[in-house]
């Protein structure tokens, strides 16, 4: 399931109609980031539809922007259109907005139609017919198999036009495609390096293009190889390609690695002459006729897809698609340093490097920071939906509204909370004033501060980041590593304090009437007696989350009845403010000693303390729909940390 919503898919029945031009995201046959696809051959389609609904004081790190004002959205916008499922039910893309959106246009008699539907399994979708080809053409259609992404706004997002029909796993390959596409987490891959785990390269044999001599993987032991699928008609792979020949020429010939390439199509003649008109023939080229090798090294339909083998015969990285501007001078980076030649230092001089041309050199720390919730920070903002959002963004990306900083979709590599982020851009080889830091406080507050990080602690939280405090995890297999990653990615459960006692909801009524009264009408006062109607008032573990202050000091008792806790037996102002001991003494500070919220961030804090009862086993979806469930519960009446009223408005009025 897409982490921004459950996915929804439209698709229509047996006509025939002739469709347009595919005009969005990225066609697969050549991977093109940042540029509209071209229109794609195919069969005249049915016009079949399916919506699938990361010494010195450190000097002064400029604030992050959080301008109000949106940025101007470049990707296209989804038209409107209707349509009726199959059960007769009128469903339009309006209904759709807020969570993420995958529509899979097909013609079930084409081959190809079954293979794609099959890979994506997993989703769950209604149907609608498109009988006159409307939908299709209002999306500028020609193909008879297409599926777009769209995000929670509905600007599209991705497009896929072409997939593979003559692989030995194909079903796997496409569903890996839309994984990508919709960065879920990928299936299991032996040929991708993980967390500074370096897999063993699938040995190949194939014969070479116009030569008498094949090409073995295994023989190169002792030799840094470089290999790339690629289609000979694509512009990226010739791009990629020209820079890799400029990248080997400009090497130490002893430090030169091997270079071998495969095509997709196996298109021999044609090959051969687009190779040679481009000055592009000065390495061997073979085919993969039967798919086994793209198979064995996960090669999902897009190109160019290259990987560097160390001499080991190890996978040490791997490039998908080619975009110039940052990939040109990683991959110069990353052959000197397979090679065992001086690695030429390709910082960008006027913007940022990102995380993987700080990795070349810096493999150690580079590994250690995978192993930390900043290198997944922009995932979060996928799985809420906050990808545009300027807010959010500001504070999960490299760079922003900065000079050479992240731009959206155009800059990947400065995705996530990144090297740069807290060691200046460029590090100590550009900002050397920046990275004199022993205390990195003032940098990490920018954006763990009281609104978006509830319980920061600088003390308490280097050690889930540090380098150095990690660094032994390196040593471990990589199963462990994967554990570790995973209960790292796991909801704080402890972000409400414990020390004070809890006293009930009854004791804050004196103060807080009108927050109180509020609270009294909603559901969160009556759950006890939710419990009560569907017989599990004895039930722990549904006591837990229906009662206040659960096994806790002065809150309901472990093994205790409802009937005799009315106040501890419901979800009381304690269970999201924390204990209030503290907090109702005559002569106890007011402000400091409960937790306040009306100043919080609902995504990043207010979530998290809900998500410890509200989560996918008992509340599924709940985190898609948390503004509008904190909105149902929203109370205060008084400016956070201030004790000032705020000003009247009818809900506080008609309390």
């Amino acid at each position: 399931m897409p982490p921004g919503g459950r996915p929804l898919i439209l698709p229509g029945v047996n006509y025939r109609f002739l469709i347009s031009a595919l005009l969005v995201a990225n066609l697969i046959a050549c991977d093109r980031p940042n540029a509209d696809a071209d229109a794609a051959e195919g069969e005249t389609p049915n016009a079949t539809v399916k919506l699938a609904a990361a010494e010195s004081p450190p000097p002064a790190k400029k604030a992050a922007k959080r301008p109000a004002a949106k940025p101007v959205r470049k990707e296209r916008p989804l038209p409107a259109f209707s349509g009726f499922t199959l059960d007769r039910k009128k469903i339009s893309v309006s209904e759709l907005l807020g969570k993420r959106l995958m529509i899979f246009f097909f013609n079930p008699e084409v081959k190809n139609a079954e293979i794609v539907a099959t890979a994506k399994h997993g989703f769950d979708f209604p149907i609608i017919d498109d009988p006159s080809a409307k939908i299709a053409r209002q999306l500028g259609l020609q193909v008879p198999i297409a599926i777009i992404g769209a995000d929670s706004e509905g600007y599209v997002t991705f497009g896929m036009g072409q997939f593979p029909s003559d692989g030995p796993d194909d079903t796997r390959v496409i569903e890996n495609m839309l994984r990508a596409s919709l960065r879920l987490p990928e299936l299991a891959s032996n040929s991708e390096p993980e967390l500074g785990t370096r897999p063993e390269a699938p040995n190949f044999e194939i014969e070479i293009l116009d030569s008498d001599e094949g090409f073995e993987l295994a023989a190169q032991r002792g030799k840094p190889v470089m290999l790339i699928f690629f289609l000979h008609t694509c512009p990226h792979c010739h791009d990629a390609m020209a820079a890799m020949k400029q990248a080997i020429n400009e090497m130490p010939e002893a430090n030169r690695p091997a270079m071998i390439g495969i095509e997709v199509t196996g298109r021999t003649a044609a090959v051969r002459a687009k190779l040679s008109e481009l000055s592009l023939d000065f390495f061997p080229t073979g085919f993969d006729h039967d798919g086994s090798i793209r198979a064995a090294f996960g090669v999902f339909g897009g190109v160019p897809d290259t990987f560097l083998i160390d001499a080991q015969g190890r996978i040490a990285a791997h490039i998908q698609g080619w975009r110039d501007e940052s990939d040109s001078p990683l991959l110069r980076m990353r052959l000197a340093q397979l090679g065992g030649a001086p690695v030429p230092m390709l910082l960008r001089s006027k913007g940022y490097s990102g995380n993987e041309a700080c990795g070349v050199c810096h493999e150690s720390e580079h590994a250690t920071w995978m192993l930390t919730e900043h290198a997944r920070a922009f995932d979060t903002l996928v799985k809420h939906g906050k990808t545009n959002d300027a807010e959010c963004v500001s504070c999960h990306v490299v760079g922003y509204d900065e000079l050479g900083g992240f731009e959206g979709q155009d800059t990947p590599q400065l995705e996530n909370v990144g090297c740069e982020t807290c060691h200046g851009r460029g590090g100590g080889h550009l900002s050397p004033e920046f990275v004199k830091i022993l205390d990195y406080t003032s940098i990490c507050v920018t954006c763990h501060d009281t609104k978006h990080s509830l319980g920061f602690e600088y003390a308490t939280f280097l050690p889930k980041i540090s380098h150095a405090a990690n660094k032994h995890v390196l040593a471990l297999p990589l199963e462990e590593k994967r554990k570790i990653l995973a209960e790292r990615g796991l909801r704080r459960s402890n972000l409400l304090p414990t020390a004070a006692k809890i006293v009930g909801s009854d004791a804050c009524q004196s103060c807080h009437q009108t927050e109180y009264e509020i609270w009294r009408k909603s559901g969160h006062a009556r759950a006890g007696e939710s419990l009560t109607k569907k017989g599990s008032e004895g039930d722990q573990n549904c006591l837990a989350c229906h009662t206040t202050g659960y096994g806790l000091d002065g809150g309901f008792a472990k093994g205790a009845e409802l009937a005799a806790h009315a106040d501890r037996g419901r979800v009381g102002c304690e269970s999201c403010h924390g204990p209030g001991g503290d907090h109702i003494g005559e002569e106890t500070p007011k402000f400091g000693s409960i937790v306040a919220l009306g100043d919080k961030c609902d995504s990043c804090v207010i979530l998290q303390i809900c998500g410890s009862c509200h989560d996918d086993a008992n509340d599924p979806g709940f985190e898609f729909e948390v503004e509008a469930k904190i909105e149902q519960e929203r109370h205060g009446t008084t400016e956070p940390g201030t004790g000032t009223p705020k000003l009247a408005n009818e809900k506080f009025e008609g309390s």
